[in-house]
Order: C-alpha cells, then sequence, then structure tokens
C-alpha cells in the first residue's frame, strides 16, 4: 500500500526548522529552570494511528491526570531528531500541554476540557508524552531511528496507544476534513491501510507490555473501566473523581460519519478485505 499523503513542500520543512531554532534556547533555560519537574518520570507514551480516530480526546483526558502530562501535537520526534535535550523536549511538552488545556480552546474541532481536574497541571509528573498518532506513524515508516534517538534522548521506558474507529468512519472524516488527501474518499481509503501496514510491522518488534490497543467505540461504552486500564498501563494510579469527570465529558456514542458519503458496495467490498487482514481492526464491518 503506498503512501498517497502528500509530504511537506520545501517551504513548509524551512518553516519547522526556524520554529525548532526559535524555540532552543527558550527550551534550554526553560527546561534546566524546570528540572525538578523531571526527576520523576518513568514513562514516555507516544500515539500511533489515524487521523480522526479519538486520540485527541484520550489525550486529553489522559493530560487531567495530576500525574500524566500529554501535549498536543508537538512532533517531539523531530526535536531529538535536531539534537534536543531531555530536558529541552519536556519543557516544549509541558508548554503545549498547557496551551492546549486552556478552558475554552478547541481540538479538532472539539472541546475537551475536563472540569476539577487536572489539564495543563500537574502534581507530579510520572508519564509524559506527545499526542501525535499519525505523525509518529510516518516518522516510524520512514525511519525507525526517530524512535531509537527520541528513546536514547528520553532514557525512559516507551509505551505507546493504539486506537482504532470504525475504518468506514474514520477514512470518512479523513475525506472531509483532510486537505493534503485532497478531501477524496479513495485517496483516504489508501492512506488509512498505509498508515495500518505500518503499524502491523511495527508492533511486530514491541513487546505485550508496551503497547494498549483500544476500540473508540467500547472506550465511549465505558469510559471509566478503559480510562482505569490506561492509567495502569502507563504505571499511574486513578480516583474514582478523575475517572467520573473525565467521563462526563466522553460522548455516550460514536458519530457515524459513514453515512453522511457515498459508499459504493465496491468501496464497502474493498474496505472490508482491508479490514479482515489485521487483528486490530478485527469485528469492524460497515453495518456495526
Amino acid at each position: 500500500m503506498k503512501k498517497v499523503k502528500k509530504e511537506d513542500s520545501f517551504f513548509e520543512k524551512i518553516i519547522k526548522l526556524i520554529d525548532a531554532i526559535q524555540v532552543y534556547l527558550p527550551s534550554a533555560y526553560g527546561g534546566w529552570k524546570n528540572r525538578q519537574f523531571w526527576t520523576d518520570i518513568q514513562t514516555y507514551c507516544l500515539f500511533l494511528g489515524y487521523p480522526r480516530s479519538g486520540h485527541s480526546l484520550m489525550g486529553a483526558l489522559l493530560n487531567a491526570h495530576p500525574n500524566i502530562l500529554i501535549a498536543h501535537e508537538l512532533g517531539a520526534l523531530k526535536y531529538a531528531d535536531l539534537g534536543f535535550k531531555r530536558w529541552q523536549i519536556y519543557y516544549l511538552l509541558m508548554k503545549k500541554a498547557e496551551l492546549s488545556a486552556e478552558k475554552d480552546r478547541k481540538l479538532g474541532g472539539y472541546n475537551y476540557y475536563v472540569p476539577n481536574q487536572w489539564q495543563g497541571k500537574f502534581t507530579q509528573i510520572k508519564v509524559i508524552g506527545d499526542k501525535q498518532g499519525e505523525g509518529t506513524t510516518l516518522r516510524l515508516h520512514s525511519n525507525s531511528g526517530h524512535l531509537q534517538r527520541l528513546h536514547n534522548t528520553v532514557n525512559v521506558n516507551l509505551k505507546f496507544i493504539n486506537i482504532t474507529r470504525n475504518p468506514y468512519d474514520n477514512i470518512t472524516t479523513m475525506s472531509k476534513k483532510t486537505s493534503k488527501l485532497d478531501y477524496d474518499l479513495l485517496k483516504s481509503i489508501h492512506h488509512y491501510f498505509f498508515l495500518c501496514d505500518t503499524i502491523s510491522t511495527f508492533k511486530e518488534t514491541l513487546k505485550s507490555d508496551e503497547i494498549y490497543e483500544l476500540k473508540h467505540e467500547s472506550f465511549l461504552q465505558n469510559p471509566q473501566f478503559y480510562l482505569n486500564e490506561i492509567c495502569h498501563f502507563l504505571g499511574v494510579e486513578t480516583t474514582e473523581e478523575y475517572l467520573n469527570d473525565c467521563a462526563k465529558i466522553v460522548y455516550s456514542s460514536p458519530n457515524k460519519s459513514r453515512h453522511t458519503v457515498n459508499w459504493t458496495p465496491e468501496l464497502i467490498a474493498q474496505v472490508q478485505s482491508k479490514i479482515d487482514q489485521y487483528e486490530f481492526l478485527s469485528g469492524y464491518t460497515y453495518d456495526t
């Protein structure tokens, strides 16, 4: 399966490089000034996956835990590639997590603010990470050395979360929201399964306790149970108040966006044949 999402243009790459140069010295100073916060970090959390699949919601809920700091789409792997130190990356993650936790801020069109909890704040950071499922997956495909550089930099356990959503809904929403896929359904199908191929291959390098996989639809049915499981997977305890407050902002049922576009029988069959090749997509059909 070929990757169909367009690469960054030369201009976009230059912009990203300038951004990295601009934050290098501030992150060095900020990371050193806040060095007391980094001493208890035991786990670095990364997301694998696809755009529009529920990762933003999970990242925001984890960021509401007093011992977890999850930034929204920082792209930390690029900073490790550029030689940023551990405390610089941690500082950038902290500032990004604070920004995305603002009460009125929307992520991907949704507000994920959790009242009474710790978004943008913490008591003791034990888990830190970056919610960037597609970006991380693309970097892993291009060169597995990206991950090794991050691991060498942070020198803590790496753990991965892979949340799947019904592929028909996921692909539909990608086709309606993603300009780099030209808002095209067929291109979105190809790109979605390209990401699945990359994740399936990468999973072969992981131990069972290094990745947590969850269906978005299952999470919506019982958010307290699965959020508690994920926190334990990451190595932190939960409270009833935390789980209940998080559950209050979770929709009770998924958005079945597949019904908003014309899925021909041929396309439905094409996608189902691909779904059946991946264990982590088992059980999904157009009608479920």
